[in-house]
């Protein structure tokens, strides 16, 4: 699917686009109120502000890891705010970027969980190719003013995909790692899916929780007890 955001006084198209499985899942998102109030703010911002990810990467997660083939989901919050660094998905920066702090420690963890050594880069397309669903609650961001597009209509958009993976899959495992991502807990059926909570691995809280939770190896565990091949965490 393509959607398209109009600017009746410019006339500025963004033109992203959406893997059919999770455009026939949304259907009723797209066509909505507040979603088309979004994409008449977005429209507005890029006319004002540099925003990230570029158009093309703001449904990154989606177009890597298709509705049926979600194993696991990492909820984010928001995209990173410096140039170069968002592109879609949760905790991940392209290769050739800095690895932002809160990756770091996730990388720590990795190392500390399954003895796997730091890779040379943060890009996680390896991951969500396998099944981890990247999610962020906000999926774009003003450059440089982390926030500025909370409260626009992302978070209802993003409730609802996992609300849709919560009622139409099952044996899901869904990683929440600090209070905000924690909240989103209430949108999941816990009776048919799997819940692993963490602190997040951002360094004011890493080591509160978060080191040492050995969700990526307790996450191969669930997948291989129902037959389901485990993820390569190695980048």
């Amino acid at each position: 699917m393509q959607w398209t955001f109009v600017c009746y006084k410019k006339m500025a198209l963004i033109n992203p686009e959406i893997e059919d499985s999770w455009s026939k899942i949304l259907k009723d998102e797209f066509n909505s109120q507040y979603f088309i109030e979004l994409k008449e703010f977005l429209v507005e911002e890029k006319r004002k502000f540099n925003i990230y990810p570029p158009g093309k990467l703001i449904f990154n997660a989606f177009n890597r890891t298709p509705f049926e083939k979600v194993k696991v989901v990492l909820l984010g919050q928001d995209p990173y705010h410096g140039k170069g660094q968002a592109h879609g998905l949760c905790f991940s920066v392209p290769a050739g970027i800095p690895q932002p702090p809160s990756l770091v420690n996730i990388f720590k963890e990795l190392k500390n969980d399954l003895n796997i050594s730091f890779p040379a880069h943060g890009n996680l397309e390896k991951w969500a190719d396998q099944g981890v669903f990247l999610l962020n609650a906000t999926l774009t961001v003003r450059a440089a003013q982390p926030g500025s597009h909370q409260n626009k209509g992302w978070e209802t958009f993003t409730d609802s995909v996992i609300r849709k993976i919560s009622e139409k899959r099952a044996g899901i495992i869904f990683l929440l790692w600090g209070k905000y991502a924690q909240a989103k807990e209430s949108l999941i059926d816990t009776n048919k899916h799997y819940v692993l909570k963490a602190a997040h691995p951002s360094p004011y809280s890493a080591d509160y929780g978060f080191l040492g939770c050995k969700h990526f190896s307790k996450t191969n565990s669930i997948l291989s007890r129902h037959g389901i091949s485990a993820i390569d965490w190695s980048i």
